[in-house]
Parts: C-alpha cells; structure tokens; sequence
C-alpha cells in the first residue's frame, strides 16, 4: 500500500494574504502543520508577525511579509520575497478583503463599488498574474481564494460587497478555465466564522451571535481552523482532480430562524 499522505504539504510554499488574524492565520496555522512553508502578508506588521512567531515556535517554518495590497504596483515585490526567503511558490491564498459595509441603495456610488471591486478582484487576479510563471515551475501548484457565503444570501444594503464578492467566484471559474491544467484553482466560501472581526459586528447587539448559531445547521460558529483544513485540502494532492470549484464550508447554512420542528 501506498505511504504517502495525500493530505501532506510536505515541501510546499504557501503565500497567503490577510495572514495576520481571523480566516488568514487559521489558513496559515493549517498549512504549516501540514508540512508548508507559510509567507504571511497583511498591513499591520505586528499582526504578521506574531503569527509567524507562533507558527515558527510550533515547530514550522513561516515568514511575515508586511504590504498594503491595495497598491498593486507592491504585489511584484511580495512574490519576489516569497520566493527568494521560501525557495519558491506552490500555493497563492487570497484571502485578504474589505468592503463589508452595509449602506442604503441610495447611498452607494460608483468610487465605493470600484474601491470594493478593486480590492475584491482586482488584486487578487493581479496577485495570481505575477504570481503565475513561479507555479508553473512547481508540479501540483494552485490558486485558493476565499470568496463568502454572501453571494448566496445576498442582502439589502450589502450591495458593494455582494457585488465583488459575487466577481471574485466568477474570476475563479474564469482563472481555473485559463489556468488549466497545469494551476487549480478553486474557492472556499466561509460561513458565519467566529473571528475578532465578526464579535465586533455583533457587540452591540446581546443575543445576536445566539441568534444566528441557532439558524446554522450544525449549530455552531465556523472558526478560522474549519477554513484552513479545507485549504489544506484544495492545496493538496488530494484534491488533484478538484479545480473550478467553490466549497461551502458553513455549517450547513443559515436556515429558518423560526423552525418548527426541534432538533433530535
């Protein structure tokens, strides 16, 4: 029988956005005790950093890259650093992303759609594109990009967000057609995730995060881990067959927030 775990990262250099916290680090916690080599990049360098000190103290191998991606003219330097500091690149997770503002219709414009879209899309293709003649030199290489469970239960005054969001799951069926078959490319889409980010949005409303695990299938939040395992999964061998796919991984959805029947 075989030995080797399909599931190893083993020799793999991932290069991650938004690593600082959250959906990020869980990705990059993941992927390191998968065996990969971990390139963090996020604004604040206090927060890259200490992630790539804590993966480093466990025992893995990991380096902080602080960068504003919104400045594409950047993105050439990031991959470069990767590559010179890790040996190359198997693995590009967007994860980064901004925009999630609520807002009336009526209040939206066409500089904060293109601030979202920029931000959304924009740099992750861009990202990709530099990043593109260093996977083809790597057998088994793809590209993840964390998407939302938004674009499936769109909401009024989300509008922005939706509407990039919903670009960035198009751009990845797009990208895994043009990159095939040397590149997968594949998306996750995070359910309710229970990150800093998400506890300040229900702060000011007690019982909300009751309300909401309520409605979730497997009545529980998402945490950033759940995330990174399923990276784990599309970055690795196991998943050699798996491209121009998007992964729900959100507890099974929000449901009926008035359910008739009880659980079992």
């Amino acid at each position: 029988m075989p030995t080797s775990n399909p599931f190893s990262l083993d020799g793999k250099v991932a290069l991650i956005t938004g690593g600082g916290r959250g959906i990020g680090a869980g990705i990059a916690r993941s992927m390191a005790e998968a065996g990969a080599s971990v390139a963090l990049v996020a604004r604040t360098k206090e927060q890259v950093d200490a992630v790539a000190d804590e993966i480093n103290r466990s025992g893995g191998h990991a380096i902080a890259l602080p960068a504003d991606l919104t400045d594409i003219s950047g993105l050439d330097d990031v991959v470069a650093r990767t590559v010179a500091e890790l040996g190359g690149v198997d693995v590009v997770v967007n994860n980064a992303g901004g925009g999630d503002s609520w807002r009336p219709i009526l209040d939206e414009s066409a500089p904060l759609l293109e601030e979202s879209f920029h931000f959304n899309v924009s740099v992750p293709v861009e990202l990709v594109r530099r990043a593109v003649p260093h996977l083809l030199e790597r057998p088994g290489s793809s590209v993840i990009n964390i998407v939302s469970f938004a674009i499936q239960t769109p909401s009024r005054g989300h509008l922005s967000y939706d509407a990039s969001k919903g670009a960035l799951h198009y751009a990845t069926q797009s990208m895994a057609a043009s990159l095939g078959p040397r590149i997968r490319v594949n998306s996750i889409n995070p359910g309710v995730i229970e990150t800093e980010a998400m506890k300040a949005v229900t702060a000011g409303s007690p019982g909300a995060l009751e309300q909401i695990t309520a409605r979730i299938g497997l009545r529980r939040l998402g945490t950033p881990e759940d995330i990174g395992r399923a990276a784990v999964f599309l970055a690795s061998p196991a998943a050699s067959y798996v491209t121009g796919v998007a992964i729900n991984i959100d507890g099974g959805g929000l449901g009926d927030p008035k359910p008739r029947i009880p659980d079992l």
